[in-house]
């Protein structure tokens, strides 16, 4: 147990993807910790540089956000999390307990550190529960998602999923307006069953995680929220996602120019096409994705209030994300919303603007 810290630091940047493992998490992420580095097996990922970084908080991380000009983090516990578990009982036991440990470790130093809420996809009701509870008794600023829900054979669609424009989500969609936290859309490593030879991605493991699979899989799951009516039924819904969108900005034009066509807005769910909606109601962020001119098309696309700072810690280091921040040319303010202010009004955090 590390004391209790409440000084404040030196204005800095506010990150907001910033990944963290309680003790108990060993367990549920050993089969996707293989997959990010098959070279560490079952008995030795425990060990590693990357799981290291995971369990540590207080120390290492504290000590790279000082050096680095890191002023606050929002933690959430790395994928896949509650969403990774087929067990309904057994998710929601896992999201109760990692949001306990969330809540003591921003309580050792709140000056630096807010949290997300973990949540089980099972139902909506058990994620409206557990949210409310993060939110109002815990103080949690968000509710981090890792795409669709392993729900288990013979459950969900026809690969034991489940996402999250289905109708019962509805439920879960209004309490998060209601709450007035946004939803935090996170990508997550594909099941077991998926990876199996003459599958997609088990002829294919070398495209698995960020380069390739995750913006594929995640900005799927995002266009079906956006098109399912969510928002036009809850209109000040908010939802963030990471790595620059998952690469939906770049294709904005193209996905309005044909769900725009007469005869798709004859049958669409949604009133208003994509970009209405991420002008509105999704914000995108730098996590682990630091390219200067992806983050300028977003802004000019987006505007800049939609854009916010991220790193991707401690997939992605303090170091070169803050780097690249301190010499990317944006108008001063500009840079000053990105970094810090965007954030702060979204999430109603406990800084200085």
């Amino acid at each position: 147990m590390h004391p209790t810290t409440t000084t404040r630091p030196p204005r800095g940047t506010i990150a907001i993807e910033e990944a963290v493992l309680p003790p108990s998490g060993l367990a549920w992420l050993a089969p996707s910790a293989t997959i990010f580095n098959p070279s560490a097996g079952p008995s030795t990922f425990p060990t590693t540089p990357l799981t290291l970084a995971l369990l540590d908080i207080h120390s290492a991380r504290l000590a790279h956000m000082d050096a680095h000009g890191v002023e606050y983090m929002l933690l959430s516990v790395t994928s896949p999390g509650a969403q990774g578990e087929p067990d309904p009982v057994k998710a929601a036991a896992l999201a109760r307990e990692a949001n306990d440990w969330l809540a003591v470790q921003v309580a050792q130093n709140p000056a630096r550190f807010g949290a997300f809420a973990c949540v089980s996809m099972h139902s909506a009701r058990d994620a409206v529960d557990e949210a409310r509870r993060a939110v109002r008794e815990l103080g949690m600023v968000g509710i981090m998602v890792n795409d669709w829900q392993t729900v288990g054979e013979g459950k969900g669609d026809r690969e034991g999923k489940r996402y999250y424009d289905e109708e019962e989500y509805r439920e879960f969609w209004g309490a998060m307006e209601e709450l007035g936290v946004p939803v935090y859309l996170h990508p997550r490593y594909p099941g077991a069953e998926e990876l199996e030879k003459g599958t997609k991605y088990g002829e294919r493991k070398h495209m698995l995680g960020a380069a390739v699979q995750f913006h594929l899989d995640l900005s799927m799951h995002l266009y079906a929220i956006c098109s399912s009516g969510v928002f036009d039924e809850f209109p000040r819904l908010q939802v963030v996602v990471g790595h620059l969108g998952e690469g939906i900005p770049f294709n904005l034009w193209r996905a309005d120019h044909w769900y725009n066509k007469p005869v798709k807005k004859k049958t669409r769910p949604s009133k208003e096409d994509y970009s209405y909606y991420f002008k509105h109601n999704v914000s995108i962020t730098t996590s682990g994705n630091f390219s200067t001119e992806g983050l300028k098309f977003c802004i000019r696309e987006l505007g800049v209030d939609r854009c916010l700072y991220s790193i991707d810690y401690p997939y992605d280091t303090i170091e070169e994300a803050q780097t690249w921040w301190k010499g990317i040319d944006l108008p001063a303010d500009q840079k000053e919303a990105v970094a810090r202010g965007n954030a702060i009004r979204l999430f109603k955090l406990p800084l200085e603007l």
